[in-house]
Parts: structure tokens; sequence; C-alpha cells
């Protein structure tokens, strides 16, 4: 049934690509490749301005590791983005779909902007999964991989549902073992805007400022950038229009609820096969 959710980077593409040619962005970081989807369009991107692509992901799918076997420009890290920081340099933006929890997203921002801050980039970074259901619940691939004091209590097998802040065990959204879910949602320390948020104000602390879109839908895209940027103002008329824009959360808003409703049919036809 996953065929029937949206959920990749790429459907931002055109949105993506065209924030990038303001930018000037030659070289990009892409934290998170997984199938690929997003990757061949940065990486023509890339190509197109005498730049490179560096995709960052400990295990990404087959399909990405076929795409890279005639990709021989683009240069892989198969560590987790937080063991990859070390391999980077510079770059001019940053594509972010990786860990969704607070933990990695809070850290990685950290890593990025400190980066940017040695090679004298402005900063721009495009973020996923900012919406519901990552938005204040941490979502963990590799769980013992997040240290305890900022690990929440999770689940491989109970599901999110809209509305509810605690997992619901049989029901919703769920990893079925793929990955886990926090019990419950918000608090400190808990999602991927919770990690924005925070990365945002400890910068306003120290004097610095950046501008920050939201945009919902797909799951939710934020993109992070320096006001100081030649390109910002470019970039902040491009973005105004999509962000927090009403109607596009309701449409989000819309084709989650059908979507967890079709989980719900799915979930009760194999519970009426399991009574026979």
């Amino acid at each position: 049934m996953a065929g029937l959710l949206i959920h990749s980077l790429s459907e931002f593409s055109d949105l993506i690509l065209e924030a990038l040619a303001l930018a000037d962005a030659r070289e990009i970081v892409e934290i998170g490749s997984e199938y690929g989807g997003m990757s061949p369009f940065l990486a023509d991107h890339c190509r197109g301005r005498g730049g490179r692509l560096t995709t960052i992901d400990p295990s990404p799918k087959r399909e990405f590791m076929e795409w890279l076997k005639i990709s021989p420009d683009v240069r892989h890290l198969a560590k987790t983005s937080l063991e990859a920081f070390a391999d980077v340099d510079e770059a001019d933006a940053w594509v972010v779909d990786g860990d969704h929890n607070w933990y990695t997203v809070y850290n990685e921002l950290g890593h990025i902007d400190a980066i940017s801050r040695r090679a004298g980039k402005p900063l721009l970074v495009f973020l996923h999964d900012i919406g519901w259901p990552w938005a204040r619940r941490d979502l963990y691939y590799a769980p013992e991989k997040i240290p305890g004091e900022y690990r929440h209590a999770y689940s491989f097998e109970a599901g999110v549902v809209l509305g509810q802040d605690r997992l619901v065990k049989g029901r919703g959204f769920r990893g079925l073992g793929q990955f886990a879910i926090a019990e419950v949602s918000g608090g400190p320390r808990n999602g991927v805007m919770t990690a924005i948020d925070d990365f945002l104000a400890e910068a306003l602390r120290d004097g610095r400022e950046f501008g920050f879109a939201e945009i919902p839908a797909v799951f939710g895209l934020g993109v992070i950038f320096d006001l100081n940027a030649p390109w910002s103002a470019a970039l902040a008329d491009l973005l105004l229009p999509y962000h927090q824009n009403r109607l596009m959360s309701a449409l989000e808003a819309n084709r989650l609820r059908n979507y967890l409703r079709v989980l719900d049919f799915q979930d009760e036809a194999a519970a009426r096969v399991g009574a026979i």
C-alpha cells in the first residue's frame, strides 16, 4: 500500500532546484539517500555548475546503489551523518532527510552550521519530514545509536494516529520492525521540528537570526537560510507563497486522514482473516 502515499523529497524537486539555482549552489551534501529519489536531480544540478554531490547514508537501498554505479562523479559516504561530517569540509547547500529524531537532527544542524562558518559559506539547509508525524515525535532507525539520555521510550510495532499523543497498538502508521517510534509525542527533545526550533533559538541567543520557511505538504519541508546571503531576498520571495500555506496544510491533513483510514481497512481485514 506504500504506493498510495507520496512521501519522497523528490516531490519538492522543482522548488528545491529553483532555490539552489538562486543560491548558485555548486557543492551539495545530501543526508539520507534511501532509494535515491532526489539524488539524480541534485547530481544533475551540481554537474551543470561544475560542482559535486556528496551523499551520506549508511545503508541506502539497492536502487540507489545501482544508480551510484553509473554516477562515478558522485561521492558517497557509507556512514551515519554524525560520523560522516568529519569527511566534509564545505558545501553550498545541504539536503537533510535521514534519521528523523531530535538528537540526530539537532546535531546535524550544529555540525552543518559549524562547517559553513569555517568555510565562510552562508547557511542553506533543506529538511524533510518536519510535519506530522515526526515534527514532535522521534523516529529511530537504530535506537541503540542514540545516547540513552536523549532517547525516548519507543516501540517498533505500535503506530501513530492523528490526534493521539500516545502510540496505538495494532493501528496507524507504524514501522513494522523497520523503525522505532517514540511512545509519546511532544515535550523537550522530541521530533524534527523541535530540533529546528531549538537550533534557531540557540542561534538567536548568539545574535544570529536565520530565515525559515515551513512548507506543509508531503510530510513537510523546512528551509533554513542565512538572511545575510546575497540571494536571501530572492529565496524568501520564492518560498513565501508556500510558507505555512493554509490550503496546502488542509490538503495534507486530508490525505493523511485518508491514508490512515486505508491502513485501518487493512488492519480490520487482517483481523477478520486471523479470526477464521
